[in-house]
């Protein structure tokens, strides 16, 4: 592995994001729609979580990792387009060396657990269906509470290690990351000495993240299906396969593209695409997220129709 001299060298103390677009125009509008999206995403991922705390028919298992899943989107696009909004209208479009390292870390802390919080609910999805009568005594709050310390137990330590392998490299210049934030990838391509044996490193951390949940939420489903294939009431069918819809439409819009994006060949690295296939599961998931939850799901409906004052049209719903 090669690294420079020390001698004679100027180490970078801040970053220069690029974003997007150079034309202000451009920025302007892009500012308008992002602040849409990022306000939308955290009303709709709010909701839920006022929602769920208020209605106590929504204590539940199922719903008290719903709320972790929104607090952790709330987190994930809180962590970087307030930053990109500033940047669209502002001059200056720096970051410092901490501020880039903080925002890897958190965003990676974010991305992680959610990715195990994902094994988690397909687990749950599995106890309800397979086991619905033992589904309270085998889910009960003391393993809930388990389960969701843990999950973001490991999704804090193994962001730490993913962040230190690319911040405690040497950058010397330029400083330049041609991407709206400090995302991974981006910010390793700029260190000033080979980083293959990093890569290789963080490439087999990816693979670990993302095969094994997968792994694990495919063999839940395959259990569910067997259990619903075995239900004779069309009804029963429908009710339990809606039930499951809705987290198998999630899993597919967050891991489809993180997986492009970290477990690529550096070979077929593109700023440009990135940066737009970045955009969708950071900020088009998070937004999505409340939006097939809750159009799919009475109890949310009810809930929401009950806060606002509707009971009556609430009992409609359950």
């Amino acid at each position: 592995m090669w690294m420079p001299p020390v001698e004679n060298q100027t180490w970078v103390s801040e970053f220069i994001l690029l974003g997007f677009s150079r034309d202000p125009t451009s920025n302007r509008i892009l500012f308008i729609v992002f602040l849409l999206l990022y306000l939308s995403s955290v009303l709709g991922n709010g909701l839920i979580v006022t929602l769920i705390c208020l209605d106590m028919r929504l204590h539940t298992p199922m719903y008290f990792f719903l709320g972790i899943l929104s607090v952790l989107d709330m987190g994930y696009v809180t962590t970087t387009v307030p930053q990109m909004l500033v940047h669209l209208l502002a001059r200056s479009q720096t970051i410092s060396f901490a501020g880039c390292w903080l925002q890897m870390y958190m965003f990676s802390t974010m991305s992680l657990t959610e990715c195990i919080l994902f094994v988690v609910m397909a687990y749950d999805r599995y106890v309800a269906i397979c086991y619905p009568l033992r589904y309270t005594v085998i889910l009960n709050w003391g393993l809930c509470t388990r389960l969701a310390a843990g999950t973001g137990a490991c999704g804090f330590f193994l962001s730490l290690v993913h962040t230190s392998l690319t911040m405690q490299l040497p950058y010397c210049g330029p400083n330049m990351v041609n991407h709206y934030f400090c995302e991974g990838p981006s910010v390793r391509s700029l260190a000033c000495m080979d980083t293959h044996l990093i890569e290789i490193v963080d490439l087999v951390m990816s693979v670990f993240m993302a095969v094994a949940p997968l792994s694990l939420i495919l063999a839940s489903y395959v259990r569910i299906a067997q259990t619903i294939l075995k239900i004779k009431s069309t009804k029963g069918r429908c009710k339990a396969f809606s039930t499951c819809a809705s987290h198998l439409t999630v899993v597919s819009f967050f891991y489809a593209p993180a997986t492009y994006i970290y477990m690529r060949p550096n070979s077929n690295y593109s700023p440009e695409r990135d940066k737009q296939i970045s955009l969708f599961y950071n900020v088009f998931t998070a937004l999505l997220n409340p939006v097939v939850y809750s159009l799919r799901n009475k109890d949310i409906k009810g809930a929401f129709l009950k806060v606002v004052g509707w009971s009556s049209v609430a009992q409609n719903w359950r």
